[in-house]
């Protein structure tokens, strides 16, 4: 990769994690996968904020997507470089210990496992491998 490239494919990556619902949904998404309704619902924005900032991600390198019929599901996806996979997997580590973060996964691990889904929740599928 050219000196250019590189440097856009840096700075993409580094602005992808200053943004405080970026990194939100990162956290959220953990090891697991998450419909974009419950991105929603747990954080409390618009799906059109949240869509925007999951395309961010995408660009970046650091989340992959699937559709399922009308539900789009979204999963971290590790950076290619080596350099950046090591910063990826530290600033997750990070995300796994601060408080706020630790309340959205209680917040969606709360919702998930309701006995009754919210009504804008009903027949979305659950999110995969989630946990507090």
């Amino acid at each position: 990769m050219a000196s250019g490239e590189t440097e856009i494919v840096m700075e993409r990556f580094f602005r992808a994690l200053a943004d405080r619902t970026r990194l939100r949904l990162l956290n959220l998404m953990g090891d697991g996968e998450v419909c974009v309704c419950y991105f929603v619902e747990v954080l409390r924005m618009s799906q059109p904020k949240i869509s925007r900032h999951l395309a961010y991600l995408r660009r970046a390198g650091v989340v992959a997507a699937r559709r399922e019929g009308k539900w789009m599901h979204y999963r971290v996806s590790e950076p290619a470089g080596e350099t950046e996979r090591r910063v990826f997997r530290e600033v997750r580590a990070w995300l796994r210990e601060e408080a706020e973060m630790k309340r959205d996964r209680e917040r969606l691990v709360k919702i998930c496992c309701a006995p009754r889904m919210p009504a804008q929740l009903q027949g979305a599928p659950r999110p995969r491998r989630v946990s507090a």
